[in-house]
């Protein structure tokens, strides 16, 4: 079967790579999505990917009893580093050829983000990992995945979380509440969803890039995703 998307922009919150310890790497989890992502880009399909560093480094609540925001999204930078590194082992593992691309200088054991270049590794089937976010304070790494998506020349944005999709209200809460199969950007943005921060929402908006919220921890989703296969929900750009 032909696979609708040939280059996809992975965003994984650092979250994921936590499984259920609450905290920090999980190796059995990392290993399972590197396994995901090595049967996808054996057959074909180019994968760039952007990792969160919520597992190691929540700025939030520093923020809170005074740490310097600036100071604390640098720290984040450099957790996502560290996860970076993490998951290019582990794919390495499974046979991949990898590179990580950092927007901070640390040429020691990443290169450093150049777009002519990350699109040279996906031409050559590299899975490419994109590390420090855009390099700036008070910029997620929602808005990062946007911004290399749209420089690489992604067809479309896997948002892989740990609900299977985007709904009305939190389903975590809320029995009650309705998955949307399909919804643009604006509805998400008038009814104040939380897919992605408004930046990067709007970034992918004014630049064709659909996104697909989907459930990781489901084996098997992200070749549906890339496949077109009907899983999660598709935020698209609207009529």
């Amino acid at each position: 079967m032909p696979y609708r998307y040939k280059i996809a922009l992975l965003k994984i919150s650092g979250e994921a790579l936590q499984g259920s310890q609450g905290f920090g790497l999980d190796p059995d989890t990392v290993d399972n999505i590197a396994a995901q992502i090595a049967e996808v880009a054996r057959e074909g399909p180019r994968l760039g990917l952007v990792i969160g560093g919520g597992n190691i480094f929540r700025g939030q609540a520093l923020a809170e009893r005074g740490l310097n925001r600036v100071t604390g999204d640098h720290m984040g930078m450099l957790a996502t580093v560290i996860n970076a590194l993490a998951m290019q082992d582990a794919l390495e593992r499974q046979g991949l050829e990898t590179r990580v691309q950092s927007a901070i200088t640390m040429v020691e054991f990443t290169e450093p983000f150049i777009r002519r270049r990350a699109i040279r590794h996906l031409e050559k089937g590299r899975v490419v990992i994109f590390a420090a976010g855009t390099g700036n304070p008070y910029l997620t790494t929602d808005t990062a995945a946007v911004l290399r998506a749209n420089e690489v020349g992604a067809d479309v944005i896997l948002k892989a979380t740990r609900v299977d999709g985007v709904y009305d209200s939190d389903p975590r809460t809320n029995p009650q509440a309705r998955r949307f199969s399909e919804i643009t950007y604006m509805e998400v943005i008038k009814r104040r969803l939380r897919v992605m921060d408004a930046t990067a929402m709007s970034l992918a908006m004014e630049n064709g890039l659909e996104t697909i919220v989907f459930d990781l921890r489901k084996e098997g989703n992200i070749k549906k995703t890339l496949l077109g296969e009907p899983v999660g929900t598709l935020v698209r750009i609207g009529d």
